[in-house]
């Protein structure tokens, strides 16, 4: 059996360590509010900018850079919607900075691992763009053994998201893709449902495929206005390519701060109610040993007072 001041330091241990987790479940439950606000928000534009993003393409028809000025692989528009024979693919890994989430980081860190057995099953490579010290810390060992490599970590545009951030890892991506380092760009990412739960999902980004199918199956019998390209068609696409791109991550990126946020609540509401179950169950037992050490001290007084009348 514990002793009494066994016990009494594992109680101080868990009140101590409650007071952390009601304070993350307080932060939490505060910023994933905001967060949640600001998918749902973000979520139509984002469904606009792809559906005329899609229009676009199918009435460029050829595309060309003759007349364009590159200056980053990103201004290469007709480059990076080139499809061609996938020798190796990239993927973006949203993950955090910070445990303490649940399953959070784990789920997609399987999810990654998973689609990495997947391509290496068809001898392709992976080649991985880390958001996260989470990802990070874990990939790094996992690719010693498989057909993977980490290209580029991430960890500032974890802590702040925003449209800035987004656009710097799209020119990484972007340079990998047109040096044909990579030939298919997928993110990893989670789509946020509500308080409760999120879904892990793997977002094909680049290059774009069946986009005149898709297109003709959301807009059957429906009659579109002719479009006209001023100064010219290329000249756009090489303006709307880099924003498609930067929006679709940027968009993963609000998902994934929502579900982080929605999972560490969920955790830390646990651990403090776990805390007050383990509390709870110490007071008895502490009470429980209190009461046997008053017992057999009583029992001892009463033995030694028989001994010395005998």
């Amino acid at each position: 059996m514990s002793s009494l001041k066994e016990i009494k330091n594992r109680i101080n241990s868990i009140k101590s360590t409650q007071k952390i987790t009601r304070a993350m479940k307080m932060v939490a439950a505060a910023k994933v509010k905001k967060a949640e606000n600001t998918v749902k928000a973000s979520r139509p534009f984002t469904q606009e900018l792809n559906a005329m993003f899609k229009k676009l393409l199918n009435s460029v028809g050829t595309y060309s850079s003759q007349t364009l000025k590159i200056k980053v692989a990103i201004d290469n528009y007709p480059e990076l919607l080139q499809v061609r024979e996938t020798k190796a693919v990239g993927l973006l890994v949203n993950t955090s900075n910070k445990g303490l989430a649940g399953a959070y980081n784990a789920n997609i860190i399987r999810r990654t691992i998973q689609t990495i057995d997947e391509y290496e099953k068809k001898g392709i490579k992976t080649i991985l763009f880390i958001i996260g010290q989470k990802g990070v810390s874990t990939l790094k060992k996992k690719c010693k053994d498989k057909n993977c490599e980490i290209a580029k970590t991430y960890f500032a545009v974890a802590n702040e998201v925003s449209g800035e951030n987004a656009h710097i890892v799209v020119e990484d991506i972007a340079e990998y893709f047109v040096s044909h380092k990579i030939d298919k760009i997928e993110i990893i990412t989670t789509r946020f449902k509500n308080m409760m739960s999120y879904f892990v999902e793997n977002w094909e980004v680049l290059p774009l495929k069946n986009t005149k199918d898709d297109y003709e199956k959301l807009h059957d019998n429906i009659l579109e206005p002719l479009m006209e390209f001023t100064p010219d068609m290329h000249h756009i696409l090489q303006k709307v390519v880099p924003m498609y791109l930067t929006n679709i991550l940027y968009q993963s990126l609000l998902e994934a701060q929502a579900s982080e946020l929605a999972s560490r609540m969920t955790a830390m509401s646990a651990a403090s109610n776990n805390a007050d179950k383990m509390l709870s169950e110490l007071s008895v037992q502490y009470n429980k040993t209190r009461q046997y050490a008053i017992t057999n001290e009583i029992i001892e007084v009463v033995s030694g007072a028989n001994t010395q009348l005998g």
